[in-house]
């Protein structure tokens, strides 16, 4: 079971990150060259289909990392004894922090105080915490301690 649900943390890891990297790094540059209302047009068609299609993902990523974060729950329950125990802590410490981020564009979607830079922001963030995930994940099996 276990390479079963590593493969599936990874594609789905692979899946947001990348979802995340393109409305960063290229749609968020890109956008500029179209006219307010193309912007606005695209900006919504692809939120509307980035959240239909992340939902699965995300369910997909954090329900494997749960279920092999419990293959390590001996490291787990005491994080500081080794660096792997440490790197994983941290490592689930940022994916709790992703959920966190949100909860917060939820709340700023509810109350409409979501603006663009906002918007902007926590995107830029959770791609920075994913990042250090990645970081974290491959660290874990190389620095030993």
């Amino acid at each position: 079971m276990y390479p079963f649900l590593l493969v599936t943390h990874l594609l789905a890891a692979i899946a947001f990150i990348g979802t995340l990297f393109f409305e960063v790094i290229i749609w968020h540059h890109a956008r500029q060259q179209l006219a307010d209302a193309g912007q606005a047009t695209a900006d919504q068609a692809i939120a509307v289909r980035s959240r239909k299609v992340l939902h699965g993902v995300v369910l997909l990523l954090y329900g494997a990392g749960i279920s092999l974060a419990w293959q390590y729950r001996g490291a787990l329950s005491q994080p500081l004894a080794s660096s792997f125990g440490t790197l994983l802590s941290l490592k689930i410490l940022l994916a709790l922090s992703i959920i966190g981020h949100y909860f917060l564009l939820a709340y700023w979607l509810k109350s409409a105080q979501l603006t663009t830079t906002r918007a902007s922001w926590i995107r830029r963030s959770i791609l920075g915490h994913m990042v250090l995930i990645v970081i974290l994940a491959k660290a874990m099996f190389y620095w030993h301690g």
